[in-house]
């Protein structure tokens, strides 16, 4: 197995044993990754992983004057607790600070990206910013369990995290509703002209769309257009970018902000429109890889409730990392050392971005099952989901209707034993959610069948007759136009023409309008 990008830093002698170690523990980790013959069971992974931090415990104290080394040890270190932190997610102990370690090193590249991007969007910064929050109670909750080791390294990677983030929502906080509303559409406009740039063959029509959409902007915020004489518009971009690192840390101008965008929209659509969706042919390789990897990790959404492990995802970490890790000074170069021009440069980051988003987006949607209870937690929120449907389409004529629901939600109480999902002799984890999820379950189908008996008892209630006499000897018909309420002796009239509302309502609950004749 080659390893992820790694520092050429002689070994110290005396880590040498450690290094050996440690790279069985990894090679065991990735056998187990691959035995797909039975689920992962939480024994063997935390079997691992107090192996692991042993090893980091002796580490630590061979470099207690050498902190800041960094040799191959922790890259395959590094390795080890990817592939442990994912297999916590896979048994369900996603509430466990080892669980978390894959998810900020992933949070911290996307980040990075963004930055390097210069466009992204105000929910995609609350979303990460909520997970590093949460990722912080979670290493507060293990200070008793886990080692101190591991929880010091993850606690200042959260911090160097929040930093990251709080300088990428600082040029966000100025904008103003209305210029917010045009800053995210332009940053989904270039999202998806960066799309467009990367399929198989170039959507014309689609782009010349996109373009039309933009120049609608500029013209509504009264701008002149650039045709920038004498330069070409990847020189432009260029320009741009730089000015964008080197004021990265100024107060910004909210109409600049936007207006920067949008001059950075159109030279990218007139850039792509002139490349066509073609790569320089240096770079083939690289893209063609970064595409396999991004339309991998999209068609992964398609079946991954139901066949996602989430230490698949550790071999496209690797992957993307050796990628990024490649670049010179941010620069993806060919084999001669040569940068990339700006039309690859960028649609590269646009694919290690969007793989980067996808494995976040994986990780963070990993519900707290094992594995093996995740078939049954699957089922139960099939069902709920439909049972939640038909409540919101009103209900069911007949409780006979939810017998299928019942009868499956039955079916799935009576596995429990002992009031614990078993598989074999073993106690998965998750039990507390497949539980919960079932009683919701429970709960939404007793509702559909109560409404559904009361339908019933009014459907067979007995109607009055069509002429009676009321109370004072005239006699009453059915009448479109009025109706005559009772409560505790008082009488009033509703006008139904001039109260739809009531009218509504009085049909709702099964009532006839009637008149008094004579009146």
């Amino acid at each position: 197995m080659t390893d992820s990008p790694f520092h050429r830093i002689p070994l110290d002698p005396k880590e040498q044993p450690i290094l050996d170690r440690v790279l069985i523990i990894r090679d065991h980790l990735s056998l187990l990754k691959q035995d797909r013959s039975t689920y992962v069971k939480s024994a063997d992974v935390v079997k691992h992983y107090n192996a692991l931090v042993e090893q980091v415990e002796l580490l630590n104290r061979i470099r207690e004057n050498k902190r800041d080394e960094q040799n191959r040890v922790d890259t395959v270190l590094d390795d080890c607790f990817r592939l442990i932190s994912l297999f916590f997610l896979t048994i369900g102990r996603n509430r466990e600070a080892p669980a978390i370690y894959s998810c900020v090193s992933t949070v911290d590249r996307l980040l990075n990206h963004l930055k390097e991007a210069g466009f992204y969007l105000p929910k995609d910064l609350e979303s990460i910013s909520q997970n590093l929050d949460k990722w912080e109670h979670t290493i507060d909750r293990g200070r008793d369990e886990h080692s101190p080791h591991l929880l010091t390294l993850l606690e200042a990677r959260i911090k160097v995290a929040k930093t990251k983030l709080r300088e990428l929502q600082e040029p966000l906080v100025v904008l103003e509703s209305g210029q917010m509303k045009i800053y995210e559409t332009l940053v989904s406009i270039l999202r998806s002209l960066s799309a467009c740039n990367t399929r198989s063959r170039f959507p014309t029509k689609e782009v010349k769309e996109f373009e039309r959409q933009l120049l609608e902007i500029e013209s509504k915020l009264k701008l002149t257009h650039d045709d920038h004489q004498g330069k070409t518009a990847q020189e432009v971009y260029a320009e741009r970018l730089e000015l964008m690192n080197k004021c990265e840390n100024c107060h910004q101008d909210p109409n600049f902000v936007v207006q920067s965008l949008l001059a950075r929209c159109l030279l990218w659509v007139e850039i792509i429109q002139q490349k066509q969706g073609k790569i320089d042919e240096r770079f083939k390789e690289p893209f063609d890889k970064l595409l396999k990897i991004k339309n991998s990790l999209d068609q992964m959404n398609l079946t991954m409730a139901w066949s996602l492990r989430e230490t698949d995802l550790y071999d496209f970490q690797r992957q993307l990392d050796r990628i990024d890790d490649s670049r010179v000074n941010g620069n993806f170069v060919d084999a001669e050392g040569r940068p990339a021009d700006l039309h690859a440069q960028r649609t590269l980051l646009y694919l290690l971005r969007k793989s980067y988003a996808y494995i976040y987006q994986y990780i963070i949607s990993s519900e707290p099952v094992s594995e093996a209870l995740l078939p049954i937690y699957n089922q139960l929120l099939t069902l709920k989901r439909c049972l939640v449907e038909v409540k919101r389409n009103g209900g069911v004529d007949s409780p006979r209707e939810l017998y299928p629901y019942s009868m499956k939600l039955t079916s799935i109480d009576n596995m429990k034993k002992d009031g614990k999902f078993m598989v074999g002799n073993d106690i998965p984890e998750g039990q507390s959610s497949v539980s919960a999820l079932l009683a919701e379950c429970f709960d939404l189908a007793y509702e559909l069948r109560n409404e559904a008996d009361e339908r019933s008892e009014k459907k067979h209630e007995p109607q009055p007759d069509p002429e009676e006499v009321n109370g004072v000897g005239n006699r009453t018909t059915r009448d479109e136009k009025s109706v005559n309420f009772k409560d505790d002796g008082l009488e009033e009239d509703i006008d139904l023409d001039s109260n739809p509302g009531a009218n509504q309502a009085i049909t709702g609950f099964g009532l006839t309008r009637t008149s008094t004749r004579g009146e």
